[in-house]
C-alpha cells in the first residue's frame, strides 16, 4: 500500500493519463473561470443598460405629476411600471424620493408610505450617486435615478430589480460548463489510457524477452513483432536482437571452451591414469602365473584370487571415473556423492608422482539438485591447480558439504599462492588477461561455469597457500549440458 503513494512507481500507462487529465481539470478551471467572469460581465452591463432603459421610461412617466407634487398620479406612473413586462428585468417595487427627503410616492406603499424615509440600507447602497448594486446573494439589484429639471434635482427614483433568473442562467451555465468539461477530461484521460497502452505494447514484449535472460534463456524477438511497429520500437527491438544473438554465440563459445578444457584435462590424466591402469595389471599377471603353477594350494590360491580383485576394483575406479568425466552421469540434472567420491581416482597420479597427501572430506550424503557434471569440473580443475601449485610432499585439502540451501566447496593448498591475473579469471574481470590452451583457461572455465549456475567464488589467501571457496545454490539452476 505505500508504494501506491510513490508516483514514480506507477506504471506509465497511468502516470500519462493522469497527467493529462490534471492538465485538462487546469485548463477546464482556468477557461471556465475565464467564461463565467466574462459571461457576469456582459449580464451586468446588459442589467444595467435594462435598468437605465426602465428608468428612463418612469423618469419620463413621473416627471409631470411630480413637478404638480401629485402624488396619485406618481403612484398610477410607478404602478403601471412595475405591472408592465420589461424584457430582462423583473421590477420589485419604485420609490420616488423628494429633495427633502420624503416619499413622494411608491409603487408598494405599504412598505414604503407616503411622507416616509427611504430606507437608510438604501440610501447607503447609493451614497456616492446615482447607479446599479447587486447583491448575487440575494437575487436583486438596486438602481437609482436623479430628476432634474434645467440642472436642478426635483427627485429621486429608487427601483428594486429581481435577477433571480439571472443568477440562474450563471449557474446553468456553471454547472454546464463543469459537465462537459469533466466529460471531456474523463474521455480524454481514458482515450489517452488505452491509446498510450497499445502504443507501449511492444515494450511489453520486450520486457517479456529480457526476463527469459533471467532464466538463463535468450531468444530474440520473433519478426511478427518487429513489423507493424514504431521505428523507436523497431530500432530497439533489432538491439536486443543483436545482443541476443551475440550472448548465444558467447554461450556457445563457452561451452565450446568447456569442451576444450575437458579435453585438455582428460589428455593430462590419459598417461596417469596409463600407470594406474598398468601397475594392477602387471601384478594381476602375476596373480594368474601363480595360480596356475600353486593353485593347488587353497592358500596361495585364496590369496592370489584376492589381489586380482583388489586389482580389477582399482581398475573399475580410475576407468568409470574417466567414463563419467567423459559421458557425464546419467541424470545431469542431480548431482550424487558417488560423483564427487570418484574424483581421488582421476587425480591420484597427480597425488601420486608429487608425493602429496589428498584430505578429502565429502560431507553431502544424498543426492542434490545441481548439474553434476558441471560441478564435477569445477572440483577437478580446481584439485588439479591445487595439485600442480602445492610442493612435493606437503597436502591438498577438499571439503564438500550442504548448508542453507547450498553446495559448498572449499580447496585449500599450501603453494606460493595464486596470481592476482589468475584469480581474476575466475571472476571475469575486465583486467583479467585473456585465456589460452596452456595457461589460465582451466581456471576461465571454472568462473564460467560457478557464474552460469549461479553461484559464487571466492579466493582467499590464509598466510600459506590458497584457499578457494565456491558456493552453488541448490535447485535454482537448470543443467548446462557440459562434461564435468
Amino acid at each position: 500500500m505505500p508504494r501506491l503513494w510513490h508516483i514514480a512507481s506507477w506504471p506509465l500507462v497511468v502516470k500519462v493519463p493522469i497527467l493529462v487529465a490534471g492538465l485538462m481539470v487546469t485548463v477546464a478551471a482556468t477557461t471556465s473561470q475565464v467564461v463565467l467572469w466574462r459571461f457576469v460581465q456582459d449580464q451586468e452591463s446588459n442589467l444595467g443598460q435594462l435598468t437605465s432603459t426602465y428608468l428612463d421610461g418612469v423618469s419620463a412617466a413621473v416627471l409631470p405629476a411630480l413637478i404638480r407634487r401629485d402624488a396619485r398620479q406618481v403612484f398610477d406612473a410607478l404602478d403601471r411600471a412595475r405591472a408592465a413586462k420589461y424584457a430582462g428585468i423583473d421590477p420589485n417595487f419604485a420609490i420616488l424620493e423628494l429633495p427633502s427627503g420624503a416619499i413622494l410616492a411608491s409603487s408598494d406603499p405599504r412598505r414604503f408610505p407616503v411622507q416616509g424615509m427611504v430606507p437608510g440600507e438604501l440610501r447607503q447602497r447609493f451614497a456616492a450617486g446615482d447607479g446599479l448594486a447587486i447583491d448575487t446573494n440575494l437575487g436583486r439589484a438596486w438602481a437609482a435615478r436623479t430628476l432634474r429639471i434645467e440642472g436642478v434635482p426635483v427627485g429621486r427614483i429608487f427601483a428594486e430589480v429581481d435577477i433571480s433568473h439571472s443568477l440562474q442562467a450563471r449557474r446553468e451555465i456553471l454547472i454546464t460548463l463543469v459537465l462537459v468539461n469533466g466529460a471531456l477530461t474523463l474521455a480524454f484521460a481514458l482515450g489517452g489510457y488505452f491509446v498510450l497502452k497499445r502504443m507501449l505494447q511492444p515494450l511489453g514484449v520486450l520486457t517479456r524477452y529480457m526476463e527469459q535472460i533471467r532464466k538463463g534463456r535468450v531468444e530474440p524477438i520473433p519478426e511478427d513483432y518487429c513489423r507493424g511497429v514504431a521505428s523507436e520500437f523497431s530500432q530497439l527491438f533489432d538491439r536486443f536482437n543483436a545482443m541476443a544473438l551475440a550472448f548465444t554465440e558467447r554461450q556457445t563459445l563457452a561451452a565450446h571452451l568447456a569442451e576444450q578444457e575437458k579435453c585438455v584435462v582428460l589428455g593430462r590424466l590419459a598417461s596417469g591414469m596409463a600407470h594406474e591402469v598398468n601397475n594392477p595389471l602387471n601384478g594381476m599377471l602375476n596373480a594368474i602365473d601363480t595360480i596356475q603353477t600353486h593353485g593347488h594350494d587353497p592358500v596361495v590360491l585364496r590369496a592370489s584370487l584376492e589381489f586380482l580383485k583388489r586389482g580389477l576394483a582399482g581398475i573399475h575406479n580410475v576407468v568409470r571415473a574417466a567414463l563419467v568425466t567423459y559421458k557425464g552421469s546419467a541424470n545431469p540434472g542431480r548431482l550424487t556423492p558417488i560423483d564427487l567420491d570418484d574424483l581421488p581416482f582421476l587425480v591420484q597420479h597427480e597425488t601420486g608422482t608429487r608425493r602429496l597427501r589428498l584430505d578429502w572430506n565429502n560431507d553431502v550424503a544424498e543426492a542434490v539438485a545441481l548439474d553434476g557434471p558441471a560441478v564435477r569440473q569445477i572440483m577437478l580443475n580446481l584439485l588439479l591447480n591445487a595439485c600442480a601449485a602445492s610442493p612435493i610432499g606437503d597436502r591438498v585439502a577438499v571439503r564438500v558439504s550442504c548448508c542453507d540451501r547450498a553446495l559448498r566447496i572449499v580447496v585449500t593448498d599450501h603453494g606460493s599462492g595464486l596470481p592476482a591475473d589468475m584469480a581474476a579469471l575466475l571472476h571475469h574481470d575486465a583486467a583479467a588477461p585473456e585465456p589460452s590452451k596452456s595457461k589460465g583457461l582451466g581456471l576461465w572455465t571454472t568462473g564460467d561455469l560457478v557464474r552460469r549456475l549461479g553461484g559464487r567464488i571466492d579466493v582467499e589467501y590464509p598466510g600459506v597457500g590458497t584457499r578457494v571457496t565456491v558456493n552453488l545454490p541448490i535447485g535454482l539452476t537448470e543443467t548446462l549440458h557440459v562434461a564435468a
